[in-house]
């Protein structure tokens, strides 16, 4: 099951619109994982009508149009991989054994807020993985997004794309 993780999109403050590079990756996926920070329902409609499966959350900057149409936090499970979706989880400093607390029966924890991609395994094993943000890259070098997949109960695959604008 291949995977496409995206956060912080932004769309249209940031970008008017996904760049080609991620709608491609929307036609290939099985499952997209958004983070948060949609910022207007319309591009919700989009992903919803051109993904084969779309499961997301709400950020910081969604207002009630989509807050109303997504949860805070998403739980899914996919091909024996047991997911959560959010928005925030606070400072960098600490956040490994936080979210090992806050989440001790997930395998990963997908995450947006900073626009800084991240991927790291905490001490119980889970897999924090942040994609940074495909139209806004703030002060990274580029604008990112993560690719995945899950077979038979393991995440493998993951792979930072960066986006050369």
């Amino acid at each position: 099951m291949r995977l496409l993780l995206i956060a912080d999109t932004h769309v249209p403050l940031r970008a008017r619109d996904l760049p080609a590079a991620v709608w491609d990756e929307v036609a290939s996926a099985d499952v997209v994982l958004h983070a948060g920070d949609w910022v207007a329902p319309e591009l919700v409609d989009e992903l919803t009508a051109r993904s084969a499966r779309l499961v997301g959350c709400w950020g910081n900057n969604d207002g009630p149009a989509v807050r109303s149409r997504l949860p805070e936090r998403a739980e899914v499970t996919l091909a024996g991989v047991r997911f959560t979706v959010v928005h925030e989880t606070g400072a960098a400093a600490g956040r490994e054994a936080r979210m090992a607390r806050l989440y001790p029966d997930r395998d990963v924890l997908v995450f947006g807020h900073s626009h800084i991609p991240w991927d790291t395994t905490t001490q119980t094993g889970l897999r924090l993985l942040n994609p940074g943000s495909p139209t806004d890259r703030r002060r990274q070098p580029f604008c990112t997004y993560l690719t995945a997949a899950v077979h038979d109960g393991q995440l493998t695959g993951v792979d930072l794309h960066r986006i050369d604008k």
